[in-house]
Formats: C-alpha cells, structure tokens, sequence
C-alpha cells in the first residue's frame, strides 16, 4: 500500500499511532484528535520506517505486539529501541502491552520509551498522553533552550 503525501504545517502536531488492535486504535486516534494532533495510523514496518524519517512526529503510540506475534518480531519497536538518540528525541513514545503497569519508569526505560501503558488504562489515554509529553517536555527543557541559544549565537 503506496503512503499518500501529507501536508504537515508548522503549528501542527504530528503523531503516530502503530496499534493492530482495533479498539486500542480507535482509542488513540480519538484521544489525539481532542488534544489537537494531527493523526497517522500506520499498518506496518515499512510505513513506519518512511514516515519517521520524514516527519518529526511529536507522539508516537505502539504496542508490544505491532504486526507481530512476539515482541521480538515488531520491527517498528526494535528500530525505535535502537535509534540514535539525536533521531527519536522529539517524540515522546508511549507503549502499549498487557504485562506493563501504566507509567511505571522502570519498565519504560527497559523498552527504550517514555511511557509504558497496560490496555485496562485505555479508558485515561489522553491524561496519560498529556503526563507523558509533559515529563518529556520537561526532562527536555534544558537542552532544548540551550541548543536555541547556540543556534542564535547566544553561547
């Protein structure tokens, strides 16, 4: 399936959504749409791979088991993992998988995301968007405002 072009303007907020449950798709396309971001929902690696090096998409939503049956097969979540940090660092990535407890750090940092969420908690997907993000924002503040006074000059 070709990818359709899109435009994305710079007040938009882009976000992916990489679930092949159903529910949890609609779940996290109507959480994003109310907090403003514009919404790709992909179905597969390939489009995974091509749209994240194009757009800087600002929220990534996947699950343990995207196109795959065991975790060792979704290729989207491995090359996420093991991107360069300078690659994934304006998206805050959010995990989606039965055997995490929502929010728990540990387990986040395990996966190499931000934010890990047990499905029972699907019913608080945009309060737990809006955590995320704002952790990330926040952890991020720094050396976002350093790396904007180095491009201005200023240090």
């Amino acid at each position: 399936m070709p990818i359709e072009f899109d435009f994305i303007g710079p007040n938009d907020k882009p976000a992916m959504i990489l679930l092949s449950n159903p529910e949890w798709q609609e779940s996290a396309k109507a959480s994003l749409f109310e907090l403003g971001y514009k919404v790709h929902s992909l179905l597969s690696h390939e489009e995974f791979a091509s749209r994240f090096a194009q757009i800087q998409y600002q929220v990534v939503i996947t699950e343990i088991l995207f196109a795959a049956s065991n975790p060792g097969e979704n290729l989207s979540l491995t090359n996420l993992q093991r991107m360069p940090m300078n690659l994934r660092r304006h998206a805050t990535v959010l995990l989606i998988g039965p055997q995490f407890e929502t929010l728990n750090a540990v387990q986040a940092f395990q996966q190499s995301v931000h934010a890990v969420i047990n499905p029972r908690e699907l019913h608080s997907l945009g309060q737990l968007i809006q955590q995320a993000v704002g952790d990330n924002d926040l952890f991020y503040a720094a050396f976002r405002n350093t790396q904007r006074l180095i491009s201005q000059g200023k240090l």
